[in-house]
């Protein structure tokens, strides 16, 4: 079984043009399995969940699914001075060159599209967008490891569905090595794709004048490290000191159908060290962070507020394009989160709309069964009985009464 390299404390630049220099001397990831991939489905017994309903275009092995309507109840209306961000988590749109999604991705997104449209729309991008580089971080011999990788032109499909900015802070954006992250860096940059995640890198969008920074985070080299909570801070108030509100994407805790509850302490996975998700969380509030969102489970997690700041735990899996995640049980099951916030970080409002994946792995609006909000509902309740969100029967999410 192979294992990532240890996080090494990087220096602090807080510029994109140095990290790329940092990138340049970074060696490529080297991860270990999930239990959250399409191979593995046939271990996936514990999951409790029932089959949506859905149509048959969402199922159809030649078409991406079906478009929703838009959402008739949305989360507090927007009021001058404030902004709304969407988040998702895990995002994978294919496993070149053999298991592509149907028409080669076009229309990817459609189905969601609209419960994404946002002031600033971002996802977690779990894979590179490059040609066979020909230095995969899995070897002829390697077990328990998975390689994935999109064409470069699938950034595009990104920037179809509305995405303003990924988040590259994970276990698999090095599953090519160094050139297949700065493949993706480019194949994003001319999509008009921003990107977030590489040590010391803050990433600023500005939207109806107000300015947003967002910066990623895992326990892997080459990004800001989650189990640095000196340096986590650091880079936050440096963040904070260049924008109106700062979002913490975060790529933390064990994976699988069975880590569904955040736990307190550290998590780990295959014997690496994935953090410590609420010591980590609020770390990064109390520097200045305004939302904490968080993807790398593979299954949705509960929610909680701290300190006013709403924390997401895990967003669970968005997108598996030619079946690379699994959609058996609970790991089929995802959202988006919707959260509005004012210009001085206040919460005005959140939803969380249910999507899942469908029998192609494209993200499929959740309309009738809502599954995704009745699990993170439940699991805000157990885990965070004094601190967790209230999430209504129409998704909004509110702070414990």
């Amino acid at each position: 079984m192979n294992s990532h390299p240890s996080h090494e404390r990087p220096g602090l630049f807080g510029r994109p043009v140095l990290t790329v220099a940092i990138v340049l001397a970074v060696l490529a990831a080297v991860g270990v399995g999930s239990v959250a991939y399409a191979k593995r489905d046939s271990a996936d017994t514990a999951a409790t969940w029932s089959e949506p309903v859905v149509t048959a275009s969402s199922r159809g092995a030649s078409a991406p699914a079906a478009a929703e309507p838009a959402d008739a109840t949305e989360e507090s209306a927007t009021t001058e001075g404030t902004v709304t961000l969407s988040a998702t988590g895990d995002i994978m749109m294919s496993n070149a060159p053999s298991r592509m999604p149907p028409a080669d991705g076009a229309g990817f997104f459609d189905s969601v599209k609209a419960g994404l449209a946002a002031d600033l729309v971002m996802g977690n991008l779990e894979q590179p967008l490059t040609a066979d580089t020909g230095t995969s971080k899995c070897g002829a011999a390697a077990t328990n490891c998975f390689a994935f990788r999109s064409p470069p032109s699938y950034a595009k499909h990104l920037k179809d569905g509305g995405f303003d900015l990924v988040n590259t802070a994970n276990n698999h954006s090095r599953d090519f090595g160094t050139q297949g992250a700065l493949n993706t860096r480019e194949a994003l940059d001319e999509a008009g794709v921003k990107a977030t995640g590489n040590a010391d890198e803050i990433t600023v969008a500005e939207t109806k004048g107000v300015k947003v920074a967002v910066v990623g985070f895992s326990s892997y080299a080459g990004a800001n490290s989650l189990l640095d909570l000196d340096q986590a801070r650091s880079v936050i108030e440096k963040a904070e000191e260049q924008a109106d509100l700062v979002v913490v994407q975060v790529h933390m805790g064990a994976e699988g159908a069975d880590e569904q509850h955040v736990k307190p302490g550290t998590e780990t996975f295959f014997g690496e060290n994935r953090g410590d998700p609420v010591r980590f969380s609020h770390a990064v509030i109390d520097a200045g962070a305004d939302l904490v969102v968080g993807h790398g489970p593979h299954v949705l997690r509960g929610m909680e507020f701290y300190n006013g700041k709403l924390i997401a735990y895990s967003l669970g899996n968005f997108a598996g394009g030619g079946r690379t995640l699994s959609r058996t049980g609970v790991l089929k099951y995802g959202g988006i989160l919707r959260v509005t916030l004012g210009r001085d970080g206040s919460y005005a409002g959140g939803k969380l709309v249910s999507t899942y994946l469908n029998a192609n792995g494209l993200p499929t609006r959740d309309s009738s069964a809502d599954q995704g909000r009745k699990l993170v509902a439940r699991l805000s309740e157990a885990d965070f009985p004094d601190t967790g969100a209230t999430i209504g029967p129409d998704g909004s999410i509110k702070p414990s009464a």
